[in-house]
Order: C-alpha cells, then structure tokens, then sequence
C-alpha cells in the first residue's frame, strides 16, 4: 500500500486519538447504539487524558456515520480538537481495539483492515478517443480524456482502388489514434502513481492501444470486453457497468496478492547475506536502524506479529526514533515519547516514501514459518554488510 493518504496524520504535532468504528451491523436500533458507542469512545479517550475539544470533535464524527450503509467500519483520527482523516475500512474493527490516545497516530491496523488498495486507471476506448477514470477502494474520479482524428474511421467493404485508398487511410487514423491514447495512458499513470491499467472498450482499438503502452505500463495492464465509451453502453447501476467493476476489482485483487507474494519471496531471499551483503532487515532494533537512515524501500507487516507491540521512543521528527528513551534525546528531541513500533516506522515510511505490504499471518504460511521474525521485516532501499539483527 502507497502511504501517501497518511501524510496530514504527521503534519502535525498530536497527540492523537484514534478509532477504529464498527458500522456494520445495521438493524432498527443501529443509529441509537451508534450513538451510545460514539459517547463511550469518547469517554474512554477522554479517561487516556485526551482534551475535551477532540473527544468532543470524535463523538461528532462517529454519530454522524451512515450505519450499515457501505464501509464495514472507519477509522478517525483526530488531535487538537479536529478530526484530520477519517477513511472506510473493508473489515470490521476487532472489539479489542480500543480507542487510543498516543503520541502518534495508531494507524498500524489501518492497513490490515482496509486491505491493499491498489489504484487503477480504467480506460474507455473507441476509435476516436477515450475517457480515462482513476478507482480505487474510495470509488473513481475522472482523469483525462483523448479526442483523436475523427475521420475517417470506418471502413468500407468494395474492392474499389479509391476504396482501398481510403481503408489505409482508416487504419491509419485508428493508428494514430491508438498511439495518442497511450501516450495520455503513461502521462496519467505518472500523475496519479496508479498500479495497474485496465483496457475497456473497442476490442481491436483497446489491442493496438495496449501495444503502443510504456514497455512498464504494458506489463501491468489487462484487457476486458465489458463496457465501453459509447453512450449507454454500461449505464452506472446496469448489469454491464456491475459487470466491469467485478472485473476491475478482481484486477485490483490479483495485483494486491502477487505483490504480497513476490514482497515475500524477496524478502526472504534478501534476508540471506549475499556476498557479505543483506537486501532485507527483520526486528525492531534492525528496523530502527534502517528506518533512521531512511533504507527501508517496502515495510512488511504480519498483522499477529508480537513486535508491532513493542514499545519504541519517538520524537518530533519521523527519524527520531530509538530502543531507548536516552537515545532519541541524543538524537535531537528532549522530550521523547513512548509509541508502538509498527506506528513509529509507518511515520518514518511515510516520510520517504516507502511503502506498506501486509503478509499472511505465520499459521496461514504452507510452513508455517515465522516471516517476518515478530511480524515487522522490510526490503531496504540498498543493502548493508553484517546480519539482519
């Protein structure tokens, strides 16, 4: 998972209070337990020393949600009387978790509830042009568009020399057309980072389109014969439109676990010193380290892992972070705080860039191995001589 919806979370300073919100139960009563669940949230933050303005501002917020309408449940952060991001989560929150008051956000179950959420660009495709959206989990926004030449762009069915004449002309309109579509394709994957591409539309055109991509985008787009650019060919809510976003989710769904996969198989082949060399790094004091250095590439996370417990000490900045409360002091902060790890080193992800995979709980491996060891393991940016700590 790209981190980069985090970022407001560590713009500011905190401290935090954060919940995760079952909505998921929808019945007569749903809006009246919401209710009651919205004020005793609000109670339990405020009995953790959180000030009244943001418990205040969360009671709000979680009252206001639609019960059972959609997300299984939210989660809402929120610090000096604001609620700063609230997002929908795919699973319903375990009744252990309980609302958190802490120095930083606790956005360490975030990614296990909401599940990866790889971004795709759909693209709408006829001969003339096409219409490009961007999905994912929070729904899809319009991007871009093509218009290409317009004529000609049918050809005709005589053996006529003039005819013919014009038949090239026609294959050289959808060329052209093709070649601006995926030329708009790359540029739009460069703006918005998108995952993958899925090809809708025109059979022949969508092929030639899909041929003319960045050799990097073509290897992550699919094709698919649902939908379409004309008018009313998948009406939103129709059984075609319903139809295509099965498709695109299943893409999202299959992309999502070969990256976890292929994360995993790299990790564990990094974790073996190469040539004196280690491309992977497991356990807290390992990711300390890494993470102060700014070497973690890809932050793996194994949801049951004990060390996402572990208490670490943070200060203002993502890279002040240490085992020890003394060492943040030595590393600019004098008033460090306490945090849990997989909290800390998300922050310091998010920070430069890194992103977050979650893995398969240690019982759900063929193995049963126990990878990463304590649940926390990155891919680091470049590889460091000695063990893996």
């Amino acid at each position: 998972m790209q981190l980069a919806h985090l970022q407001p979370l560590y713009d500011r300073p905190g401290p935090w209070a954060s919940v995760y919100f079952d909505t998921s139960h929808p019945d007569e009563s749903a809006a009246e337990e919401q209710e009651r669940a919205a004020r005793e949230a609000s109670r339990r933050l405020q009995g953790q020393g959180a000030d009244q303005a943001t418990c205040r501002a969360v009671c709000d917020r979680l009252a206001a949600l639609p019960p059972g309408a959609g997300p299984a449940g939210w989660a809402v952060f929120a610090t000096a009387g604001e609620v700063v991001l609230d997002t929908p989560l795919l699973t319903p929150p375990p009744m252990s978790e309980p609302p958190c008051w802490s120095a930083l956000p606790h956005v360490g179950r975030l990614l296990e509830l909401t599940g990866e959420d790889p971004s795709c660009l759909v693209a709408y495709i006829d001969r003339t042009g096409a219409d490009i959206e961007l999905r994912d989990a929070r729904g899809g926004d319009r991007v871009g568009s093509v218009e290409g030449r317009q004529w000609p762009v049918h050809r005709t069915a005589t053996a006529d020399w003039s005819e013919r004449h014009f038949q090239l002309k026609t294959e050289n309109t959808w060329e052209q057309n093709a070649a601006l579509i995926a030329d708009e394709l790359g540029a739009c994957r460069q703006e918005t980072g998108a995952d993958l591409l899925v090809l809708a539309g025109d059979p022949r055109e969508r092929r030639a389109v899909h041929e003319r991509l960045p050799k990097e985008l073509r290897s992550a787009a699919v094709e698919t014969s649902r939908g379409g650019r004309a008018p009313g060919s998948a009406p939103h809510g129709s059984h075609a439109a319903r139809l295509l976003d099965q498709e695109v989710d299943d893409a999202r769904a299959r992309y999502a676990q070969e990256r976890g996969e292929e994360a995993l198989e790299r990790f564990q082949a990094g974790r073996m010193p190469s040539g004196g060399r280690v491309e992977a790094a497991e356990g807290v004091p390992a990711l300390v380290d890494a993470a102060r250095e700014h070497r973690i590439g890809s932050l793996l996370i194994r949801p049951d892992g004990p060390d996402l417990y572990r208490e670490v000490w943070v200060g203002t900045e993502p890279d002040q972070l240490a085992l020890r409360r003394t060492d943040v002091q030595y590393l600019g902060d004098t008033q460090p705080s306490p945090a849990r790890a997989d909290d800390a080193l998300i922050r310091s992800a998010v920070a430069t860039g890194a992103e977050a995979l979650t893995v398969a709980p240690a019982e759900a491996e063929p193995n049963g191995d126990d990878i990463p060891v304590g649940g926390l393991g990155a891919l680091l940016r470049w590889p460091y001589g000695g063990g893996t700590g």
